[in-house]
């Protein structure tokens, strides 16, 4: 078998290029002589990035050219009890992050919500969309597509079901603009994220919109989708899982715990997350949501570039008689439990902890679960944090976490 360093050379020399190496030797032989191409034109020691504990040959679905892996710190907040319609029981959270003080403040916050007795969760909605953008030659063809399209739905719906073994085509909601016609397909794709089985199928079912209409397919995404990118339609639409978690903490509580009381976190959330964001124009209405989604993203193998749509949530709190309501909203959580890079060890493993690894049982529930346990877990974050800057705690204690 070829050494990585003569690999290297043949690279260097123009007799290979970087994505053949595997062809000329096995996944882990061509990862080194990736790194030693590096080390030589980088004069960079790469000994850590090629220190992992997966198998490079099971990484083939999740990246290209390998040549290591990156390692974060994972660490660990809960156990916060949850009452949820996919997820019951006590939880830890496992959370990757090289942001100092995250899970000291979501932890604070998760002991407050334990305090309390636990947090309430529920996933409200769910569809993963693929919208592709037709030409039409003007909005009397336009009108021609949207009719049959309302027409033949059990057509298309048949059509893209069969690329599938999970997927349900959920809904086809047609838009118009001029000379363009997006048809925004719905789907239910169980436990998993969902991406590629909406492409394919959505494919399929384009090919079936152009040879019965005078549209002509310019691009399987039209970005009316929207995918990893800011878009009201998913505020309002929803894209992936819509959920909402929400608890009631006593006023003793929110003082013992919190620092606080219920009147300033109300009207910090009022004036930071509400206020603050409609006069920036944010999709998102809430302190750091995002935290909470890209550490669990991360941890759990996730597509990280997904946290953008993660972001749009709605923070709530008010007053009620015994003290103070929180909840947190989120419209577009895309996220799976199978499939993507759930698959690798590391992330495999923290999946495994929170009990939700691979499928669920009905299809669906364990997707729905981390869902869940993700809004239940930003809601703390939520909690902590407002309840810092209303006590003017915030950055204290980052310099006293040294962060």
């Amino acid at each position: 078998m070829t050494d990585p360093a003569t690999l290297a050379d043949r690279v260097q020399a123009g007799e290979l290029r970087l994505y053949e190496l595997e062809a000329e030797s096995d996944p882990e032989t061509a990862a080194a002589a990736r790194r030693h191409l590096l080390e030589r034109e980088t004069d960079v020691d790469l000994d850590a990035i090629g220190d992992y504990t997966f198998d490079a040959a099971e990484t083939d679905p999740n990246v290209e050219n390998l040549l290591g892996g990156a390692q974060l710190p994972i660490g660990v907040a809960g156990p916060v009890p949850i009452d949820g319609g996919a997820a019951t029981g006590e939880f830890y959270l496992p959370l990757a992050t090289t942001e100092g003080a995250l899970v000291a403040s979501l932890n604070r916050g998760l002991s407050a919500i334990r305090a309390a007795g636990g947090a309430t969760a529920r996933v409200t909605d769910s569809g993963m969309t693929r919208a592709p953008v037709f030409r039409v030659a003007g909005v009397g063809e336009a009108e021609t597509v949207v009719d049959w399209v309302d027409n033949h739905t059990d057509h298309l719906r048949e059509t893209a079901e069969s690329t599938t073994g999970h997927g349900e085509l959920l809904a086809v909601d047609p838009y118009v603009v001029g000379d363009s016609v997006f048809l925004r397909f719905v789907y239910d794709t169980k436990d998993a994220m969902g991406m590629n089985m909406a492409t394919i199928a959505t494919r399929a079912a384009s090919e079936v919109v152009e040879a019965e209409t005078p549209a002509q397919l310019v691009a399987l995404s039209g970005n009316l989708c929207s995918d990893k990118k800011p878009a009201a339609i998913n505020a309002i639409e929803g894209r992936g899982r819509s959920v909402t978690a929400d608890v009631v903490l006593d006023r003793a509580l929110v003082e013992d715990r919190l620092n606080t009381t219920p009147e300033a976190m109300v009207e910090g959330n009022t004036r930071k997350n509400l206020i603050g964001s409609a006069k920036a124009a944010s999709l998102g209405f809430n302190a750091h949501a995002a935290n909470t989604v890209s550490a669990v993203f991360l941890a759990t193998g996730q597509d990280a570039a997904q946290v953008v749509e993660g972001a749009n949530a709605i923070t709530t709190m008010e007053i009620r008689e015994t003290g103070l309501y929180a909840s947190l909203s989120f419209a577009s959580l895309e996220l799976g439990t199978v499939g993507g890079g759930t698959r690798l060890p590391t992330q495999a493993e923290a999946l495994d902890v929170l009990g939700l690894a691979g499928g669920g049982d009905p299809p669906g529930s364990n997707a729905d679960a981390l869902a869940e346990i993700i809004a239940v877990g930003a809601l703390a974050g939520e909690l902590s944090l407002v309840a810092a800057f209303c006590s003017r705690h915030l950055s204290s204690a980052h310099e006293r976490l040294g962060r």
